[in-house]
């Protein structure tokens, strides 16, 4: 009576992805890798966190270059110039 039974975990699913979307999962799961990657790469000793934030920087800019190639109607509001 306490647990949930494997049908109702499937129907809580069901429901998640019907309010939220496939895309906007995929979006936040890797916001949330990318996020979790920055925290381990932020305990490192410092000699060693210069060369990983350069590069994880380049691999998040690139991950969002290619997200936006795919889907045209994704708008990167950091990229626009305030004028």
């Amino acid at each position: 009576m306490g647990g949930m039974s494997p049908i109702h975990w499937i129907a809580v699913i069901v429901v998640v992805l019907l309010v939220f979307g496939t895309k906007k999962l995929r979006n936040i799961g890797t916001d949330m890798g990318a996020a979790v990657k920055g925290f381990k790469d932020g305990m490192k000793p410092e000699g060693d966190a210069a060369k990983e934030t350069t590069t994880a920087t380049q691999q998040v800019a690139q991950d969002a270059q290619q997200q936006t190639a795919k889907d045209p109607h994704t708008v990167d509001v950091s990229a626009k110039e305030v004028r």
